[in-house]
């Protein structure tokens, strides 16, 4: 069949290499791609939330089958357009409908669905600017750190941890009465500060069966160390040595079952990822957040990790008949490391050639902010490359991820050397 996959980093190239080498795949498109895609998919210069131009593409090149990959297209309502559209109603769209994305667009409705479907996390408040001088107030009844996340998507720079009460108070005013994240932070989720150590789990689900997908960690900060500016992510690491069994049981039983039951019972139509980000205190499991789609770089380490064809899980994930498909994993580690832009994640130069891809042996290159010029490949982003290695541990894969490294540069080139330093 021929597939349409939405978006141009990372996760994308994964999703699309793993993809291309289906046998049930005739023909792989990418709108809008980079340059890794382009060497085994077409891609289509359009806006993935230009739903009339997805529509064209689709109709056009007789897409059976589009796997949405950044969450901005679906909270925009994507999978409701292409439900309420006569040429689109038969495409397979693998992503959940506007009011599932929700979950991920709007912090305080993930809060209340949590609270409604008992899943743990941490207590919270929500502030608007008519309520900031509460919202100063209620950060007083808090202990040290602060953590402020504003409500709507910012494209993930919309969370501030503080250690100083004035300085929160200084930057909820700046969210709240001063738009620092724009129309996201119109509301202010407020929220204790859970001390843990952190792990993500994937899930696909039909709405009604789910299959949880390999864990995996991945690294924010832009310094080594975990220091430094948040960033879309630096590195990843699958599976989580410490997710064992029994932690992952009060994950499966205490958070993915009330998930997915608390979508059914809402009769919210979802067809497609749950990433539920997680922090783990005192060995028991809390939600920071959900997420509507695949991790970047998370996807990078669970994907190799997934043997089955992607294609057969997407469909049976359509039909809803997800429990009839077995999903053979990887036993090895698989681990990740990004390269980033100089001066990344505020300001950097685009347009740098990238040189030694074609050296690179015994790791797989995803490409993420790339595109190609005259036959040469240059830096399109923030994040520009990522290097997955497979071993028997993940210290092994990244060694090996590390040696790969060496042999590509770019001007200014910038990664962390430390990946998986905490386990």
């Amino acid at each position: 069949m021929n597939i349409l996959i939405l978006g141009s980093g990372g996760r994308e190239h994964t999703f699309a290499y793993y993809i291309s080498q289906s046998n049930r795949c005739q023909n792989l498109f990418v709108a809008p791609g980079n340059a890794g895609t382009e060497t085994i998919a077409t891609n289509v210069a359009i806006n993935s939330t230009d739903f009339e131009a997805v529509k064209n593409c689709v109709v056009s090149n007789n897409i059976k089958m589009v796997v949405v990959g950044p969450e901005d297209p679906l909270v925009h309502g994507i999978a409701d357009y292409f439900a309420e559209t006569y040429e689109l109603k038969e495409v397979m769209l693998i992503g959940p409908s506007k009011r599932g994305a929700l979950l991920e667009g709007s912090k305080q409705r993930a809060k209340e669905f949590m609270m409604q479907h008992g899943i743990p996390t941490a207590a919270y408040e929500s502030f608007t600017a008519k309520s900031l001088e509460a919202g100063k107030l209620f950060l007083e009844t808090l202990n040290p750190p602060y953590v402020l996340k504003a409500d709507g998507l910012a494209a993930g720079k919309g969370v501030l941890i503080l250690n100083d009460l004035n300085e929160a108070k200084q930057e909820l005013e700046n969210m709240l009465a001063h738009s620092k994240f724009g129309d996201a932070s119109a509301k202010v989720v407020i929220e204790e500060f859970l001390d843990g150590i952190e792990l993500s789990v994937f899930v696909l689900t039909d709405g009604k069966n789910y299959k949880i997908l390999p864990t995996a960690k991945d690294y924010k900060r832009i310094g080594e160390g975990d220091t430094g500016l948040n960033t879309g992510g630096m590195g990843a690491i699958s599976p989580v040595p410490f997710a064992d069994a029994e932690l992952m049981k009060k994950i499966e039983d205490r958070i993915v079952k009330p998930t997915v039951n608390g979508l059914a019972k809402e009769n919210i139509d979802y067809k497609g990822f749950i990433f539920i980000g997680l922090i783990k205190v005192n060995n028991e499991p809390y939600v920071i957040e959900y997420n509507v789609r695949m991790g970047d770089p998370e996807t990078e380490v669970v994907l190799p990790r997934i043997k089955t064809d992607l294609i057969d899980l997407f469909e049976a994930t359509y039909n809803q008949n997800l429990d009839k498909v077995n999903i053979e994993i990887d036993n090895r580690a698989a681990t990740t490391v990004m390269l980033v832009s100089g001066g990344y994640p505020e300001n950097y130069e685009k347009g740098k050639e990238i040189t030694g891809l074609e050296n690179v042996a015994d790791s797989i290159v995803f490409h993420a902010g790339t595109k190609s010029e005259n036959g040469k490949v240059l830096t399109n982003g923030g994040r520009v490359i990522a290097i997955t290695s497979l071993d028997v541990d993940f210290r092994k894969a990244l060694k090996k991820s590390y040696q790969n490294i060496e042999k590509i540069s770019f001007d200014r080139m910038n990664y962390r050397g430390d990946i998986g330093f905490d386990l």
